[in-house]
């Protein structure tokens, strides 16, 4: 899956839905967790198993369920499974292990299910929730095999850590720094897709365009987004540009020029296979 947007939709909102599918949003995660009220989650899995069936033809829907230990998450597979959603993303997770049991559960549900290819259903996990989860951050690799991703966030750490606010003019402060930095240093040695978190101030463009470029710049593979006017900032983002491209070609077309250089010299800058790796990066995700 090549993804640079992830929009978060309601999963009791069949209108925000039929919206979000107008967004350009390379993915939806149709949410059953924080966005719907304790009262709703029965009616809500019911919307969102309905909301799965829909065409959603080039674009992944995800479902977040409910955290492993709340008691409601088998409820919410056993809805959602049947129409073969692309992702399950796990909130409130902790470590490689809770990965691994909800790889199990997606087993058994695809191993029933409707013609389901085992394996089908990928895991997007949210690893910076909880205190404990920054100290699991390194179990995650060789974990299960469906693990796409990793997730980070700041809201639930917050107020998980005691935190007053986790922003000082509209800055990250450095606990939640470093546990951007941990959930992408983690993904990237898990083999896995790095995921930048939700912006939450839904008029402030230009700092949502900062923290995109700075999170694809560092090696974030997408952003998640909570509404459908940060998709456009955020695809752009994520994007190659025209200049990025021109660069990339230049810098492979220099090693098929010098097959047998290690270190090239490319309008006086020197270039080695790190350079034609991130050329060779920028290029697939032009081409995707």
């Amino acid at each position: 899956m090549q993804i640079r947007s992830m929009l978060f939709v309601p999963g009791d909102s069949q209108r925000k839905f039929d919206k979000a599918r107008q967004s350009g949003a390379d993915a939806l995660i149709l949410d059953l967790e924080d966005s719907v009220a304790p009262a709703q989650k029965e009616a809500a899995r019911t919307t969102t198993a309905s909301m799965l069936q829909t065409d959603h033809t080039g674009q992944h829907i995800f479902v977040r369920i409910n955290a492993l230990d709340s008691g409601l998450a088998l409820a919410d597979l056993a809805a959602v499974m049947p129409w073969r959603p692309d992702g399950i993303v796990l909130p409130k997770s902790e470590s490689g292990e809770d990965v691994r049991k909800l790889g199990h559960y997606l087993d058994a549900f695809e191993a029933v299910g409707r013609g389901q290819a085992q394996g089908h259903t990928r895991i997007l996990a949210i690893v910076t929730e909880t205190a404990r989860s920054i100290a699991g951050m390194a179990s995650y690799d060789g974990c299960c095999s469906r693990l796409w991703g990793m997730l980070w966030g700041g809201e639930d750490l917050s107020a998980d850590i005691g935190a007053f606010a986790n922003r000082a003019d509209s800055v990250y402060t450095g606990p939640y720094r470093m546990a951007r930095d941990l959930c992408l240093i983690s993904a990237r040695a898990a083999r896995v897709e790095p995921i930048d978190a939700v912006f939450t101030d839904i008029k402030d463009v230009d700092t949502l365009r900062h923290e995109a470029l700075a999170a694809r710049r560092d090696g974030f593979s997408a952003k998640a987004v909570i509404h459908p006017a940060h998709v456009e900032t955020v695809n752009t983002a994520f994007t190659p540009s025209s200049q990025e491209i021109e660069w990339a070609n230049k810098i492979l077309q220099a090693f098929l020029d010098n097959p047998d250089a290690g270190v090239i010299n490319v309008e006086g800058k020197m270039i080695d296979k790190p350079h034609k790796v991130q050329a060779l990066r920028i290029l697939e995700r032009a081409r995707r």
